[in-house]
């Protein structure tokens, strides 16, 4: 199955870059190039991607704006965002990723993290570092918008002891190998109470159940 991928970038040139490096694999291909938020939202909605890759400044509306309404909208249920951005530990990436974005890369990321990192966030998982992640929660993600209300999904106490364990762990930001060590169970049913807890939780993926494990209190930002 190929990867369908939109560009969304204010600067041409990265755009080029990145389309000549994407259409180089067999995998995936891009099918459309935007250069503002509003152009990325227009084109998410007439060319279905499976991956937007998204860059957060861009005049006009911007990133930030369009990934709200990408993530939002649910004709583009499917579509995954992958934020690029100049600093990982960014306020926007948190508001990012709060609306639904599946991950961020730097944009001095290598040739190797950018297909690596589209391949990961569209097989269904997200792009998150452990050290990111806990470095965002403990700034901003733990804590709501201003003038946001805090939603608790009403499937939070459906969650069994070991789904609630795993998802813990899942926001401290360790991966499915690193919970597998620490709970003396194989990766797959690691995998298997993630996914059993998104799904009880709405997340669209591992990135929104970090967020949605924060923002309901389920996990408290490290002290």
């Amino acid at each position: 199955m190929t990867i369908r991928v939109l560009l969304a970038d204010d600067q041409a040139l990265l755009r080029a870059t990145f389309r000549i490096l994407i259409d180089s694999c067999e995998d995936m291909e891009v099918v459309a190039e935007a250069a503002d938020g509003a152009q990325a939202i227009e084109l998410a909605r007439e060319h279905r991607p499976d991956i937007v890759l998204m860059d957060i400044r861009m005049p006009g509306t911007d990133g930030l704006a369009a990934t709200e309404a990408v993530c939002a909208d649910p004709n583009l249920r499917d579509a995954r965002v992958l934020i690029l951005t100049t600093f990982q530990t960014d306020e926007h990436v948190a508001r990012a990723l709060r609306a639904g974005a599946s991950g961020f890369l730097g944009k001095d990321v290598s040739a190797d993290g950018l297909l690596d990192g589209i391949r990961t966030v569209a097989s269904g998982d997200a792009l998150l570092s452990g050290a990111a992640t806990r470095s965002l929660i403990g700034r901003f993600l733990a804590a709501p918008e201003p003038g946001a209300e805090l939603a608790v999904p009403d499937d939070l106490a459906a969650l069994t002891a070991r789904e609630r364990e795993v998802t813990l762990l899942v926001a401290d930001g360790k991966s499915d190998t690193e919970i597998a060590e620490e709970l003396f169970v194989s990766p797959l049913t690691v995998r298997t109470h993630v996914q059993r807890a998104k799904m009880k939780l709405g997340a669209r993926d591992r990135a929104q159940l970090v967020v949605i494990a924060y923002r309901t209190g389920l996990a408290r930002p490290p002290v």
